[in-house]
């Protein structure tokens, strides 16, 4: 029995194919940026992971250019203008805000007054109507309810 559960644990194992990356930074700080870069900025090939959770091979080759421009000497800007070049502005989680993307920096606050005015308008009507219904004399009333009461042909 153990040389059973053994052999499927060694099975399910070989399977797992975790790499650690082993990087020589000269400073802590350039080690921090170089970890804020890869949690910021996300794999082109993978939806929805940054460059650290990513196992792609296209993110491995960015987290090397990210070591290799930090290396350099770049700035955050000089960086993040390089990979905005090279891979577009889906590498970046946080898009930034220009004309281009003024939609989609805008577009949840535009949809959160439309719907604001949305129900505006419907509570406005359903007073109007209520209100309506109050201005009815006894017999206009009575004679609605007979109306309403009445079974359609």
């Amino acid at each position: 029995m153990r040389l059973v559960v053994w052999s499927i644990l060694l099975l399910l194992a070989a399977g797992v194919n975790a790499g650690i990356e082993a990087r020589d930074f000269s400073s802590p700080e350039q080690r921090e940026r170089y970890l804020h870069f890869t949690a910021e900025l996300r794999c082109p090939k993978c939806q929805n992971q940054n460059l650290a959770d990513s196992n792609a091979p296209i993110a491995e080759d960015l987290r090397e250019q990210l070591y290799r421009l930090l290396q350099e000497g770049q700035s955050d800007q000089q960086i993040v203008d390089f990979m905005v070049s090279r891979y577009g502005e889906y590498v970046l989680y946080k898009p930034r805000i220009e004309p281009r993307t003024w939609l989609l920096w805008g577009g949840p606050v535009l949809m959160f007054v439309g719907g604001l005015l949305a129900v505006g308008t419907l509570v406005r009507r359903a007073r109007q109507r209520t209100s309506a219904l109050a201005d009815l004399s006894d017999e206009e009333s009575t004679r609605l309810k007979q109306l309403l009461d009445q079974d359609c042909p």
